[in-house]
């Protein structure tokens, strides 16, 4: 299960999560890995900054993409000293400020350290780093409360594809969800037909699952399945009109490909002639949920919406 989130989430950022076009990542290598786009190298007779490339995209590009601002204190030219210690302090400052940043607009991730995001290599400069500022407390009678939480290296690699994900996740929930307007709502249930349907209440306190703007979601589904599904399915060739259904969940209403395919309908009509009207419409088999499925899939392949679901 944690394997398939990871690769939607993958897939997600890799295609809308930049400002010019899709840039493939990889879960956690590549997010680790493309932290600046300048790194400070040096040589027997001088110091000098080596480019990295224009091309480099960080995190902090993709935040910046889709929230509009830098995070404080860092820049787009954002540069990393050649001193190891110096860059493995300073990279820990950056996670840091990156975590900040998100849970100061509202993201819950506490148990995600800055030092699980750094690289393996990083992680264990920065483990001798405060074992020797804990020795030097000790050494000095400095009092400290600092605990070190050393992990062996396999269990720290689990750790930070688990932690890089929850920060992706936790970036759409806070970065994305929110840009659905809810200023249609009250026009979605106001045609012919949609007045028996119960509502979904949008108010924040009215359900500890979904977040407002996955009840806008919700309600979106619901608005164009009911909609649709006389038109889409009117000359079905395996079964009749579908019965009307309320879409409460993204899990279990969403699984008979039933509800996509009337979404899909809505903005490519042209998709019922070709594809739905050999969908079952009241499926009751793994092989037949499997056969909407793959039509479902198809259609999304024929206009061009290739992100990778799976069947």
């Amino acid at each position: 299960f944690f394997q398939k989130v990871l690769t939607a989430v993958q897939n997600w950022f890799s295609l809308f999560g930049w400002s010019k076009g899709p840039n493939p990542i990889s879960i956690p290598y590549s997010l680790r890995r493309d932290v600046c786009k300048v790194q400070m190298t040096s040589s027997p007779e001088k110091v000098f900054k080596q480019n990295l490339g224009k091309d480099t995209k960080t995190i902090y590009d993709m935040l910046l993409h889709l929230s509009g601002q830098l995070l404080p204190g860092i820049t787009s030219s954002q540069s990393l000293s050649f001193d190891p210690t110096e860059r493995v302090l300073q990279l820990y400052w950056q996670h840091s400020a990156l975590l900040t940043f998100l849970k100061s607009q509202g993201a819950c991730l506490p148990y995600v350290m800055p030092e699980f995001l750094l690289e393996p290599d990083d992680y264990k400069k920065w483990i001798t780093v405060q074992t020797l500022l804990k020795v030097v407390c000790v050494c000095f009678d400095v009092f400290s409360d600092m605990h070190l939480f050393m992990l062996e290296e396999n269990v720290f690699e689990t750790m930070s594809k688990r932690a890089w994900t929850d920060v992706l996740l936790q970036v759409y929930k806070v970065l994305v969800l929110p840009r659905i307007s809810s200023h249609n709502i009250s026009d979605l249930f106001d045609s012919e037909g949609m007045q028996s349907m119960p509502r979904i209440k949008s108010e924040p306190l009215s359900s500890n699952i979904y977040s407002p703007h996955e009840r806008i979601i919700l309600t979106w589904l619901n608005k164009h399945y009911e909609k649709n599904r006389k038109i889409v399915w009117k000359d079905c060739q395996k079964g009749e009109v579908p019965p009307m259904r309320w879409v409460v969940n993204f899990d279990r209403d969403l699984l008979d490909g039933l509800v996509l395919a009337a979404q899909l309908a809505a903005y490519c009509p042209y998709l019922i002639a070709t594809h739905f009207v050999r969908m079952y419409t009241t499926p009751r088999t793994p092989e037949q949920y499997l056969h909407n499925c793959l039509i479902l899939v198809d259609a999304m392949r024929a206009v061009g919406l290739a992100i990778d679901i799976k069947v």
